[in-house]
């Protein structure tokens, strides 16, 4: 069994977000990052095109952005991206979130693809 202690959580800067592997090196079928994340401005979409993402929205509020659907989180919500689906998450204005984010795939590098689609805002949840 590994414990991992938030206190020794190394983050990797992203495009507007900064992500943990907990487990780097560990030989799993699966994958988790914890992300966390501030406001700002020009967010950009991300894809997993290997796998569908489950995130856990452990702390804040905002909104999920799923291919120009956006819907509200918060704390103790649950999401499931389909696989290869351009997605990203928005905190509420001067806010920030973190989030736990768990991959049916062993290796997020060759699991994520940035995109040059910047996530526009709605009024809520729209069709």
């Amino acid at each position: 069994m590994t414990v991992v202690a938030v206190g020794d959580l190394e983050f990797a800067e992203l495009p507007g977000r900064r992500s943990s592997d907990p487990f780097p090196g560990a030989d799993a079928a699966s994958s988790m990052r914890i992300v966390e994340m501030e406001r700002t401005p020009g967010r950009r979409a991300h894809r997993h095109p290997h796998s569908v993402e489950m995130v856990f929205v452990a702390d804040g509020s905002g909104a999920v952005w799923i291919d120009g659907v956006e819907t509200p989180v918060s704390r103790g919500d649950v999401v499931l991206v389909p696989a290869d689906t351009p997605h990203g998450t928005i905190p509420d204005e001067g806010g920030s979130m973190r989030l736990v984010c768990f991959f049916p795939h062993p290796r997020l590098a060759d699991n994520l693809v940035e995109t040059d689609i910047e996530i526009t805002e709605t009024e809520g949840e729209t069709p």
